[in-house]
Order: structure tokens, then sequence, then C-alpha cells
């Protein structure tokens, strides 16, 4: 395997680790970070009027050229090939394992779990509430032909009901094909764990998704690091990328990148177009809701870089995305009711 492991204790789970950084969310580094949000003041934190949204309609989804469809957060529906694959689905209002408590959705979803197509591939980035969610797991379950999942996230999908023939589990730089499809595992920088003693005991990942009318990148959750170069290298160019850019913060950007970097690695990686994820559903960080994208553009701007920022539910043509405007821009503080300019 390319993700060392070891057994600190033998009573101990293996631990996945980083490629270049151990990153470690020690007692210091927490009594920092809830500093940080006692004393942070924001002037938005949640937007103060509903986000532009377009629902989804059925007959849309029916055939077409390749597409995808931000559905909030990193869930993002991919139609390639003539079939459906699916990022990371968080369809629940809230990225918490408690329905009443936690973070809360900004805008309703685009289509219900219901209305989705059937879904040739599930593919999840890492096993954090944001990014697996176990009701949005289950509801899909009869939809889905298999679940694409990093080393040991598959445990997880096992217990909560899913039958293991239907699930892949990959390390970094392996490989899954099944009809048209090539989905390979990456490198990614981050962590994983959904309790206080479950730490790194499932290993994260970005994933490469190749199909015969277009290469895609799909980020996951990582902090900027040397992996997007190589990635890069080795699979590109990318038609589009599919990046985080969001809920960062300078205490924890080893995990997490600024938009900055966010724009940097879409270069590294070779990429044609980029679509900031992670960003515009929940307030997870200590920024104002629109910062991502309005940093993500301005980076963009400046480097060259072909940014696409669809609405909630409108559709990016894979080959060649149309232009799609800063639409955060009208709900910025002090701009309400302005129309918003091209990103």
């Amino acid at each position: 395997m390319s993700v060392s492991l070891f057994n600190a204790c033998a009573h101990e789970a293996p631990k996945f680790h980083n490629s270049e950084i151990e990153y470690r969310n020690g007692a210091g580094k927490i009594w920092e970070v809830l500093k940080a949000y006692v004393r942070t003041e924001r002037a938005a934190p949640e937007p103060s009027s509903p986000l532009p949204l377009r629902p989804i309609p059925a007959a849309e989804l029916a055939a077409g050229p390749a597409a995808v469809y931000r559905l909030g957060h990193s869930s993002v529906l991919i139609r390639l090939d003539d079939r459906y694959l699916l990022t990371d689905p968080v369809f629940s209002d809230r990225a918490s394992p408690l329905q009443w408590l936690g973070p809360k959705r900004f805008h309703p979803l685009p289509l219900e779990i219901g209305a989705l197509p059937d879904i040739e591939a599930v593919v999840i980035s890492h096993d954090h509430y944001d990014h697996l969610d176990k009701a949005s797991v289950q509801a899909l379950a009869h939809k889905v032909k298999r679940f694409v999942v990093p080393l040991k996230v598959g445990e997880r999908l096992r217990k909560w009901g899913i039958d293991g023939d239907r699930i892949v589990e990959l390390d970094w730089w392996q490989s899954t094909r099944f009809g048209s499809f090539t989905l390979t595992a990456t490198p990614a920088q981050h962590f994983s764990g959904r309790g206080l003693g479950d730490g790194n005991e499932t290993l994260w990942a970005s994933w490469v998704i190749e199909g015969q009318e277009a290469r895609l990148f799909f980020s996951g959750d990582s902090g900027y690091f040397g992996g997007f170069r190589e990635i890069g290298q080795r699979f590109g160019p990318f038609d589009l990328t599919l990046i985080e850019t969001g809920a960062y913060n300078e205490l924890w950007s080893q995990v997490h990148m600024l938009p900055e970097q966010s724009v940097q690695a879409h270069l590294d990686l070779r990429g044609e177009a980029m679509l900031p994820i992670h960003n515009s559903t929940f307030d997870l960080a200590l920024h104002d809701w629109f910062e991502p994208l309005e940093r993500a553009a301005a980076a963009a701007e400046r480097r060259g870089v072909r940014l696409v920022t669809p609405v909630i539910g409108a559709p990016v043509a894979v080959a060649a995305p149309a232009d799609t405007p800063a639409w955060w821009r009208a709900l910025m503080p002090g701009r309400a009711g302005l129309p918003a300019t091209e990103g």
C-alpha cells in the first residue's frame, strides 16, 4: 500500500498518514481554534436572504452530453457517458451526527433523492459528517450499483446495511474499472474520524474520474501539497476539476486549502476549468459565507483560470462550460438587491 499504517499499541487500530505532514489536533491547537471562534467577528456567517437555486427537472437528466450539477457542499451529480456518478452525497439538513444540532444547510436541495436517476457509483472522499451521511447513504442504497470509497470506509457502510459486494475500497493510486469508467483513488492531505476515539482509522482520498467523454478530478478535502502536481503529471490534463474551496482558516490550512491555494491546485492538476466546491451550504469555519467564492474568483482572474460558479442546481457542460454569473455578489452585505456581475 502507498499510505503507511502503524500500531502504536497492540490494542489500537491501525492509523493512516499523510504523505508530507503529520497533522495533529493537539490540546494547544484546539485551544487556539476555540479562542479564534470566540474572538472572530463576522459580517455574514450565513446568507441573510435565500440563495438562488435552480430545481433540476427529471426530464433534463434523462440523457445528454457530459455535465455536472452541484447539489450543495461537495455533493455533485455527474452525467458522463450517459451514466451517473454522485460524489459525497449529503442530503440531510445538518452536517452532524444529530439532526437537531450542528451546521444547518443554507438552501433546499435542487432535487430530492427520489428524483435521482439510477447511479452507477457513489464516490466518497472520506468519513467526516459533511461528506459521509448515514441517512443519505441508506436512502440512496436502492438506486446505487456500487459505492467506491477509500480503505476502511467500507466498514462503515457495511455496518449501515450496504451489501459488501457493492462496496469497492481503494488505497491511493489504486483503480477500479466498470463499464466505460475508471476511478482512481489519489492522495489528499487531510484526516478522518467520526468520533473522539477513531481518528485516522479510515483513509481519505481525492479521485480521478475517467470516462470516454471526459476526465474529471474531485478533490475531496485537502490542504495544499505536492500531490496535486504528481496527480496532474500522471493523469492530467482534466476537462474539469472539482476543488475544495471553503471551510478554511490559517489555523487549519494544512488540511483545508485557502482559496488561492485551491486555484494553484487546479493549475498543478492541469485543469481546463475549475468548479469550486465545499462552500455555500454549511457554516463550517470563521469566514463569511460568500468569501470562498469571492477570493477564488479574484485569484482565478489573476492567474488566468477558467472558473465556473453555477447557481446550485444549474448544469455545467463539461466539454464547453458556459459563462456563469458571480451570483453571490448580489447577496453580500451592502449589495443586497444589486445585480450579479460575471465572474
